[in-house]
């Protein structure tokens, strides 16, 4: 009987995308008589300025059975507990996306519906009070989740991390390599394909060696050169809605402690992110060739930096988009090959990450029955049109007039999945989380709130309550939120305790 299993695994490209999979598949596989190899060249450079995280990273790391304390030294990482947004709904305003949630939930109705009919009394509170990562981040403070506490808001803390993505590629590669990975030294020249169905049989190097193997998965960054150069698949341009198309970082010098957040300033033509490290801040413009130069972008990006430039800048061109086929044939395209979504909430490892999880699903043997790989591409297109709407709230939400860019996103067409969500919204104040997607109500809430998006009306059910059991309960839940704050510290001196023990 013919033995149909996978036996050889090629990673063609290494970077964030390429040594994630080669550390978790090292892992996840744990069969020796798979061999997995990865082909990367030091000729070619990676993208390497995406530092910021979603909290999903830490249960990738724990996967992985990494300490903590030992990946914040080696990455030289902060600690992430959301994301600030200045000048996205009016110049000169701002407002935060926290991992925390906003108060706590009561007769089974979300918080903020209580929030929005509180906010129609004049003084009523921000949201903001609410939530502890936003006071958190007002004082550059952290903690850690405590569990342990059942029922407090402290059990439900949830962070992140912002960190060198070359570093971090370097940790993965030692974590990979550690457990069986070979990586072999090589510029992929030449793909070689099986005559009678179109796979791909091996790749050629500028060394001459021939690399064949039964799996392939992409990790060549925006080439694709497997699931594009090779196969062909196609490309959905999703620019109509995400105008962005280029993008130049730059690191610069810290100018004080580094802070628990990411920021990400709106400019004429696109935002500005600024990622602090232990060592340095992350900086980049993202913007839209259409309404801005190069040299016009880099002048803002340089304007705008909180310390001196180090080294040059890193400019990059992009399409906002998805491969038609993240899965084609025996090739699985990560990363960048398999799509790209710019990185204004942070998302771009998240998708890599989710990628390789859905491969362990789905993990196929040398026959690749086609209907797992149809399940595998339509969860992924899923996935990232998820993705993809949220971040088009954070443009077309805006109240900005002074630019032709944002007047063309206040006013362009919108899918329709995101239309009926602001539909929904604007009319009843209701959120909802479909088939377990990454942003859930705290998120929709902070942007639709943030950019002064305001519903007609709440969920019916508050109506019960009178002003008076309104104002205690909501008075209650802030006095316990400012309570827990107690338990935060300092975030540069909290990271500086924990890196010195590592």
């Amino acid at each position: 009987m013919r033995d149909e299993n996978i036996k050889e695994i090629v990673i063609v490209g290494g970077g964030t995308a390429g040594w994630m999979a080669a550390a978790a598949l090292s892992i996840l596989l744990k069969n020796p008589k798979i061999h997995i190899r990865l082909i990367e060249s030091e000729q070619i450079g990676t993208v390497g300025v995406g530092e910021a995280t979603i909290p999903h990273i830490r249960y990738f790391n724990q996967l992985l059975g990494l300490n903590e304390k030992d990946f914040l030294k080696k990455t030289n990482a902060t600690f992430k507990i959301g994301i600030e947004f200045v000048n996205w709904g009016q110049i000169g305003e701002s407002y935060f996306h926290s991992f925390s949630p906003y108060g706590v939930n009561m007769e089974g109705v979300h918080f903020h519906h209580f929030w929005l009919r509180h906010a129609m009394k004049e003084g009523a509170p921000p949201p903001d009070e609410y939530n502890l990562h936003c006071l958190a981040s007002k004082r550059s403070l952290f903690a850690h989740p405590k569990p342990e506490l059942r029922g407090s808001p402290l059990s439900t803390i949830e962070y992140a991390f912002q960190f060198d993505a070359g570093l971090y590629a370097k940790y993965m590669r030692g974590v990979a390599e550690s457990r069986g990975v070979t990586r072999i030294e090589g510029k992929v020249v030449d793909v070689n394909k099986r005559a009678e169905d179109g796979f791909i049989d091996s790749v050629s190097l500028e060394s001459g060696e021939t690399v064949s193997g039964d799996l392939f998965i992409d990790c060549s960054g925006f080439r694709g050169l497997l699931i594009e150069g090779a196969l062909e698949t196609g490309y959905d341009d999703w620019s109509h809605y995400l105008p962005c198309n280029r993008a130049v970082a730059q690191g610069c010098e810290l100018d004080g402690p580094p802070i628990p957040y990411t920021r990400a300033t709106a400019h004429k033509a696109g935002w500005q992110w600024r990622i602090p490290l232990q060592n340095r801040l992350g900086n980049g413009h993202v913007y839209c060739s259409d309404h801005i130069s190069d040299d016009e972008a880099y002048a803002q990006l340089k304007s705008g930096l909180d310390g001196a430039p180090m080294g040059d800048p890193k400019f990059l061109r992009f399409r906002t988009g998805i491969r038609k086929k993240a899965w084609n044939k025996n090739v699985i395209a990560l990363g960048l090959s398999a799509g790209f979504l710019e990185p204004l909430e942070s998302t771009s490892i998240h998708l890599i990450q989710t990628a390789i999880a859905r491969l362990m699903t789905n993990f196929p043997d040398k026959r690749f029955n086609q209907s797992d790989i149809d399940f595998y591409n339509r969860k992924t297109l899923q996935e990232f049109e998820q993705v993809r709407d949220f971040l088009i709230l954070h443009y077309c939400a805006t109240q900005r007039t002074d630019s032709p860019f944002w007047n063309y996103v206040r006013t362009m067409d919108l899918p329709a999945t995101l239309q009926e969500r602001i539909d929904i919204y604007m009319e009843s104040g209701r959120l909802y989380r479909e088939n377990n997607e990454l942003f859930g109500e705290n998120g929709w809430f902070a942007v639709f709130e943030g950019e002064d998006l305001r519903p007609k009306r709440c969920h019916p059910v508050i109506d019960s309550l009178s002003d008076e059991m309104l104002d205690r309960r909501m008075n209650d839940v802030r006095v316990a939120m400012h309570k827990c704050l107690e338990a935060y510290e300092d975030h540069q001196t909290y990271l500086h305790k924990l890196c010195s023990t590592a």
